[in-house]
């Protein structure tokens, strides 16, 4: 009878290996930038909100949101990594700097509106950024951010997923394709119409959340160590 204590910690010393690689395997997982692919992010324009001091990025994409009279909608083209990495428009003016020779008018709304194409940095090849406009855009009263920027920046385009292209015709061609560290380009990212920007399914893959392949992995590992230790209980018993 006294030896079946010894014979639990000897199975016992038998799980150290599989814990210790359940831990190892499970460990991994919430280390950032383990994955095999590194990107640098995606070129896209991110759709800002500035209350004259201030931008934030903004939680709707233009097609959805229908800001308020006075309001100041602002557009940037860079390279970025997620809504927490964007680059901010580089000016923030206020509304009057923009809309204070635009006189109210029933019916309608002045929105105003920054488009910064960023630098050379981040244009695609064989591109060069236009200059910075700051435009008053005075639209009807329901109208959304989308068509407030129409009405001082078009050409616009879109892609089929309704992600926001081009201002201005700029860039030429391209819609949010993802940069890796050696500049090659990948598809397009899918288009989050809530904002405007990438989807959080793109964010969390780039930011590093594990695969479906990894976790699948995780949990088999875990299904064996269970099961081991079940094992170990039932022979003990």
């Amino acid at each position: 009878m006294r030896r079946a204590p010894v014979r639990v910690r000897i199975r016992a010393r038998r799980l150290v290996p599989l814990v210790a690689v359940l831990l190892a395997f499970t460990g991994a997982l919430t280390v950032p930038g383990t994955g095999t692919a590194h990107a640098a992010g995606y070129r896209y324009w991110s759709f800002w909100e500035s209350d004259g001091a201030r931008w934030t990025y903004a939680t709707q994409g233009p097609a959805l949101a229908r800001p308020a009279d006075g309001a100041v909608n602002g557009f940037r083209f860079a390279v970025s990594a997620d809504s927490q990495d964007a680059a901010k428009p580089r000016e923030t003016p206020d509304f009057t700097a923009v809309c204070g020779s635009t006189p109210a008018k029933s019916g309608a709304k002045r929105i105003a509106v920054v488009v910064d194409p960023g630098t050379e940095a981040d244009a695609p090849d064989g591109e060069k950024p236009p200059a910075p406009l700051a435009e008053c855009a005075r639209v009807d009263a329901d109208a959304t951010s989308a068509d407030a920027l129409a009405a001082v920046a078009k050409p616009l385009r879109y892609n089929s997923a309704a992600l926001l292209c081009a201002i201005t015709g700029y860039p030429k061609s391209g819609c949010g394709e993802q940069i890796s560290d050696d500049k090659a380009a990948s598809p397009a990212p899918t288009a989050s119409r809530a904002t405007g920007g990438l989807s959080r399914d793109d964010e969390d893959e780039e930011g590093g959340t594990p695969s479906l392949g990894i976790l699948a992995g995780a949990a088999a590992v875990l299904t064996l160590a269970t099961a081991a230790v079940w094992q170990a209980r039932r022979r003990r018993g």
